[in-house]
């Protein structure tokens, strides 16, 4: 859908117009001001520029972005005793600008339009060669709205369909969080003050906007798609066979798929109950894919980065092959769901947030560097200003961008404090001066940042959580890739590991997650025009972290988490304890990091076994690390010598109800005489469920990207 950037350079993309769609969850999330603002900017770069219609609905903030831009002269319409404004298609033609303003995409024109609808109006003016900015609401998408009219409760007649976006060069979300709409709405900014108290008990419902911003967030999710190899791919692959039961099945296996950040697909045998299949699908947002013979599928050629399939002869065939994505077995007779009571390190600090006089937490969240979170949060820190907060900025880095640094205004910032440490001078953000100047506001930019050596606390998040408990407010930015659970999902999706990370638990203290949308084309032209990275960075980062396909992978992590932050329900995990079987040598390290981090997101125990047989050899050092590695993440460790590995493990596996083995897939098929795989060896001991783990590379490289 994503063809190529708005501000793409010409020996590359030519002169093509196009079409770029901004979509909103509800009134007020700031369409109007994104496209004015656009509008502008392509102003400033030299372009013709046009307003063909907006709806600034008296905010004078919306009429000082409008001013200097010039409009097409609306159309006049009689209808009764009454005359109304229409845009006027021929006349926006006949000016010829090089870029539009047009929203209001679901308006329905009214007579003696050339077109029915707006939206069609903007395909046509592409089609006349002019770039084209258009914006609506997502309760108008003819997909979304059988939904929202149940939320709102009534009808919506001004539709925009499907095919519409899928045909637009680029949709990005304009994301707003249901307590920002809620604010705006209680300071007379979207309605009329007489008709707050009927919104609020209306469309403005936190439920409703909550359920508004998931379907947004989806249907962004939906479109975005990255080309990636199979095995690579942001999905998890359901196969759901003949004569079980498909809710349980599925109830079982999307826990998993959430926790793998994998959108879930379902691949039904022939005789499953299509009704069935089809109310899971809606339930568990999944896709449906067409029915298959177990036997008949191509499995490696499935896009999907984990496959879930009942115990069989299938699950049998696939682990004794090398192992590329992770493969979930499923004992299909099986029931148990867990409802985790499991606490985290920042557990006690969640239930902090409860107290009177604690901090709120505004989190700033984006794809990758150069994705504009720096600018909104300076952005809400002058509205904030403009409101009469006391607002600081803490720390920012502009990283020298002119918009950026624009965007300071008048916003007051706190001088850095100078750090010396063997003979070298860093510069931090003033963590004491902060708390005794004591701001309603704080802006602290890069919460993921390692502060320099001799500093009260070792991260950025940790001085941001000191903030939140004196009752700072904070608003701060964080790159996607930056969180420790997503590790793994960044490097499936990237082949790069991130080693500058913090915490999982962080998003869920955060009282607002922002989601800052661009697509990767955008991105990649910023960084061709400088705006993220040094001219000698340029060249290497397009060939590498921002490839097209990298970007929009980790544009869809982002959206995940934004609506993971939403959500925040209690998690339903198909086992209460994983146990992971690991050799004493150093790839089995890497095993530990990704299956401690699934044992997370699914909140529940964590165990390591080391099983070794009669005459292996065992590199005590090697065990050593294992042993200090499982003490500090507080799991159980567990090493015991046995006359059969498989037997032994799934032994003490059975000592402790539903609890679930997880090993790293083998590398190569087994050769005769050799062994089958060690997942095949199990599951022929009697192993009625099992997770067996792609093995992550061990030398991918690396990136610890700025903002």
């Amino acid at each position: 859908m994503e063809r190529s950037s708005l501000e793409a350079p010409l020996k590359e993309y030519g002169e093509q117009a196009r079409l770029v769609v901004y979509i909103a969850a509800a009134p007020g999330a700031g369409k109007t001001r994104r496209l004015l603002t656009d509008a502008r900017r392509f102003q400033a770069a030299g372009k013709r520029v046009y307003i063909g219609w907006i709806e600034p609905k008296g905010r004078p903030d919306l009429e000082r972005l409008a001013e200097d831009i010039p409009r097409v002269p609306a159309r006049k319409v009689q209808i009764g005793a009454e005359t109304f404004d229409e845009f006027d298609l021929d006349a926006a033609i006949a000016l010829k600008p090089e870029i539009l303003i047009l929203d209001e995409l679901a308006h329905a024109n009214l007579e003696g339009s050339a077109n029915p609808h707006r939206w069609q109006d903007a395909l046509a003016l592409r089609q006349a060669g002019i770039t084209t900015l258009g914006a609506f609401n997502i309760a108008h998408l003819e997909s979304a709205s059988p939904t929202a009219e149940a939320l709102l409760g009534h009808p919506i007649r001004a539709l925009v369909p499907m095919s519409f976006l899928k045909t637009a060069d680029e949709a990005i979300a304009i994301d707003a969080s249901p307590e920002l709409l809620l604010r705006r709405l209680a300071d007379g900014k979207i309605v009329a003050s007489d008709d707050i108290p009927r919104a609020s008990y209306g469309a403005f419902k936190e439920s409703t906007l909550t359920m508004l911003r998931e379907l947004l967030l989806r249907t962004i999710d939906a479109l975005t798609i990255p080309s990636v190899a199979p095995a690579a791919a942001s999905a998890a692959v359901a196969i759901v066979p003949d004569g079980v039961d498909a809710r349980m099945f599925l109830e079982r296996i999307n826990p998993l798929a959430s926790a793998f950040d994998l959108s879930l697909e379902i691949l039904p045998a022939p005789g499953a109950d299509p009704i069935a299949i089809e109310r899971e699908a809606r339930a568990h947002n999944a896709d449906v894919r067409p029915a298959q013979e177990p036997a008949t599928i191509d499995v490696p050629a499935l896009r999907a980065s984990m496959i879930a399939l009942a115990n069989g002869k299938l699950a049998a065939k696939l682990v004794n092959a090398p192992v590329v994505r992770d493969i979930a077995i499923v004992d299909a007779s099986q029931s148990f769901l867990e409802q985790s009571t499991f606490t985290t390190p920042l557990s006690g600090t969640l239930g902090d947030r409860m107290r009177v006089g604690y901090g709120r937490l505004t989190v700033f969240l984006g794809a990758a560097a150069g994705a504009g979170k720096t600018y909104a949060m300076l952005d809400r820190g002058q509205q904030l200003l403009a409101e009469g907060a006391d607002a600081i900025i803490g720390l920012v880095e502009t990283h020298q961008r002119p918009e950026t640094e624009a965007m300071i205004g008048p916003l007051p910032i706190l001088a850095r404090k100078t750090i010396v440490h063997d003979g070298i001078t860093f510069t931090e953000m003033d963590r004491d001066a902060i708390l005794a100047r004591k701001p309603q506001v704080v802006l602290v930019d890069e919460l993921a940042h390692t502060n320099a050596p001799g500093s009260l606390a070792p991260k950025r998040f940790m001085d941001v959580l000191a903030f939140l408990r004196a009752g700072i407010n904070v608003l701060t930015t964080l790159n996607v890739q930056h969180l420790e659970a997503l590790s793994d999902a960044v490097y499936r999706t990237t082949g790069t590991i991130v080693r500058e990370t913090l915490p999982d638990g962080i998003l869920p203290l955060a009282d607002e997650v922002i989601l800052i949308d661009v697509t990767p084309e955008t991105l990649r032209e910023r960084l061709r025009a400088g705006k993220i990275y040094p001219k000698e960075r340029i060249e290497a980062a397009l060939s590498n972290f921002f490839r097209t396909e990298t970007l929009a992978s980790l544009r869809e992590l982002a959206i995940r988490e934004a609506l993971r932050s939403e959500t925040r329900e209690r998690i339903a995990s198909p086992f209460s304890r994983l146990l992971l079987s690991v050799v004493a040598r150093e790839e089995d390290m890497l095993l530990v990091r990704k299956a401690s981090r699934l044992a997370l997101r699914l909140e529940v125990d964590f165990a390591i076994a080391h099983i070794a047989e009669r005459n292996d050899k065992v590199d005590p050092k090697a065990l050593t690390q294992f042993q200090r590695v499982a003490q500090a993440i507080n799991a159980d460790w567990i090493d015991e010598r046995a006359d059969d590995a498989a037997k032994r493990l799934l032994q003490v596996a059975r000592a402790r109800a539903e609890t679930v083995v997880a090993v790293g897939g083998t590398h190569r098929a087994p050769r005769w005489p050799a062994r089958n795989a060690f997942a095949r060896r199990l599951l022929d001991a009697g192993a009625r469920e099992l997770l067996v783990l792609a093995r992550p590379a061990p030398d991918a490289p690396t990136s610890n990207d700025i903002d």
